[in-house]
């Protein structure tokens, strides 16, 4: 039974988003279509006990599908919240002039511009991608609490207007690109880095991908989608090289450079080109510009790093942040050297107290400055989740140690 058990965690999570949007059609209702996909993986506990079907996407999308139409027909579970589709108007294999795929769809549904942008961003990942309350606090530097507040002010802000869960005209896509945008954004970062177990979720990585296509050929004219997609693919571009046959992670600097996926980094430079030409200066296409630096460098040491903090400079005064003064601090340290970085570093030392790559990088910053690093790498340890990544910090704790 735990095997079944399992089979079911990895199906609903792989699953949910394009089971989902295909609900949605059916029921009109982001909560009716939610239920019924609840519903039927609950009813796969009882149903694949002695086994697992052969295709379990199917199933569960098949079962899915069933209690929506039964919840439709006896006006129970959407009447409440959200205008129900007519039966008569509902076409399973319709194709819809804007957004035709099913999970980019669901995402640009649930981004509705009545809501705040990072409400808008937090509900769709709760909703849509099934993040956990902590993996959303962590996309947002913020606690757990605060995340709850945003989904529920979000769910009773679409109550309050009565707005329906209804996908947008063509018109209407621009008010909602900005958090779609962070949502695909969200999901790749979750992939790039998880919050436990291995340091990536390739599939997560792929279908964050996947989307940014589609977002490109969706919005050719929008340069931040296209610096979103090729900052991505920048970063997927070294996936292979991240970590060894162990699964213990490389930093940057000892990659293997002629192992990065070259088509990757092909599409990646042909939507940063894009991106240019649509005259893109936006958060994206900046933070795309930054990872082109660091793609197209032959060496860590040949490392265009005053580009990089020139880049820096300008996102900073796009979209301020502490994680963005952080990873300019590291820029300005290994173009001005150790010291230049931990002064610039100070700057965010409060807003990142409990992030444990700001203690990392503290003691990176020591160790080159010839200071001690321990207590920053003890603080880092006590604050990472990820395996690898603490795995990492013990490393350079031990060999500290060693040293000393």
């Amino acid at each position: 039974m735990a095997d079944v058990a399992s089979v079911i965690a990895e199906t609903v999570r792989r699953e949910r988003g394009p089971i989902l949007g295909g609900l949605l059609r059916l029921s009109g209702s982001i909560d009716a279509a939610e239920e019924a996909f609840q519903e039927a993986a609950l009813s796969a506990l009882e149903a694949w006990r002695d086994g697992a079907p052969e295709n379990p996407g199917a199933w569960l999308m098949t079962a899915a599908k069933n209690r929506a139409k039964d919840a439709r027909r006896h006006h129970a579970i959407a009447r409440a919240k959200a205008p129900l589709l007519a039966e008569d108007d509902v076409d399973e294999g319709e194709n819809i002039d804007t957004v035709t795929d099913d999970y980019l769809r669901l995402i640009f549904t649930c981004c509705h511009p009545a809501l705040a942008v990072d409400n808008q961003i937090a509900l769709t990942l709760k909703v849509v991608c099934g993040f956990s309350t902590e993996e959303i606090a962590r996309t947002f530097m913020c606690s757990e609490a605060t995340v709850s507040q945003r989904i529920l002010r979000a769910k009773q802000g679409i109550e309050g207007v009565k707005a329906a869960y209804a996908i947008p005209e063509r018109r209407e896509l621009d008010a909602r690109v900005l958090a779609v945008l962070g949502v695909v954004y969200a999901m790749f970062n979750e992939g790039h880095i998880g919050r436990t177990g291995p340091l990536m979720r390739l599939n997560l990585q792929a279908e964050a991908l996947r989307l940014g296509r589609l977002l490109c050929d969706l919005l050719p004219r929008e340069p931040e989608a296209f610096g979103l997609f090729a900052l991505m693919a920048f970063n997927a571009a070294r996936a292979s090289t991240r970590v060894d046959s162990d699964g213990n992670a490389i930093l940057l600097s000892a990659q293997n450079r002629s192992q990065w996926d070259k088509e990757l980094l092909r599409e990646g430079l042909m939507a940063r080109e894009r991106a240019r030409t649509l005259g893109g200066r936006g958060t994206y296409v900046l933070q795309a510009e930054i990872a082109a630096v660091h793609a197209t460098a032959p060496t860590w040491e040949s490392t265009d790093w005053a580009a990089i903090v020139t880049f820096y400079d300008a996102l900073d005064t796009v979209a301020p942040s502490p994680i963005v003064k952080m990873n300019r601090a590291i820029a300005i340290s290994m173009h001005r050297g150790p010291k230049a970085g931990l002064d610039a570093l100070k700057e965010v030392a409060r807003d990142l107290e409990g992030y444990h790559l700001f203690y990392a990088t503290r003691a990176d910053l020591l160790e080159r400055a010839g200071k001690d690093p321990e207590r920053d790498l003890e603080k880092a340890l006590e604050l990472a989740t990820n395996d690898a990544e603490r795995r990492l910090l013990r490393d350079r704790l031990a060999r500290i140690g060693t040293r000393h």
